[in-house]
């Protein structure tokens, strides 16, 4: 579980103030990553569920997923559409990685986190442009490295 926490940028998209709104939208979303079998806006996705870094509160999260490759391994990226910053649920999970769990087709999985580096990381990032060309352009937006997290499920 290697984590050095990635800095933010100094420009990138506009993103959205955390309150009410945003609260809003993450239950709408997360109720239909729920019914339509983990699909948000074209992206597959799970709520991913992670302990606050500061308030050990459980945090759960709409996030688009991507394979790591193999049949037990998930890449998520803390994108925040290219904004500036790191999304809060990277945090959470940089300070817990071994308590995160994930929502994906009805189960609940408990997974352990681990953020990629180096090659590793870009050639991931390779990956996730090409399968989404998209996703691939918050790359663009931002001068921050977006950090690409693989969720791996653990045992017991």
């Amino acid at each position: 579980m290697s984590f050095n926490t990635t800095p933010n940028g100094t420009r990138g998209a506009r993103q959205p103030k955390a309150g009410r709104m945003l609260k809003w939208f993450n239950e709408r979303a997360a109720k239909r990553i729920r019914r339509n079998g983990g699909k948000v806006m074209g992206f597959d996705a799970l709520i991913l569920t992670t302990l606050g870094a500061k308030s050990g509160v459980e945090r759960a999260n709409p996030v688009g997923w991507f394979s790591a490759g193999d049949d037990d391994g998930w890449l998520i990226v803390a994108s925040a559409a290219g904004g500036p910053k790191n999304p809060a649920w990277y945090y959470n999970i940089a300070a817990h990685p071994d308590k995160v769990t994930i929502e994906l087709a009805g189960s609940k999985i408990p997974v352990t986190a681990e953020q990629l580096h180096g090659a590793e990381r870009d050639e991931a990032w390779q990956r996730i442009a090409k399968a989404s060309p998209r996703f691939g352009q918050y790359e663009t937006k931002t001068d921050r490295v977006l950090p690409i997290i693989r969720l791996t499920r653990r045992a017991g």
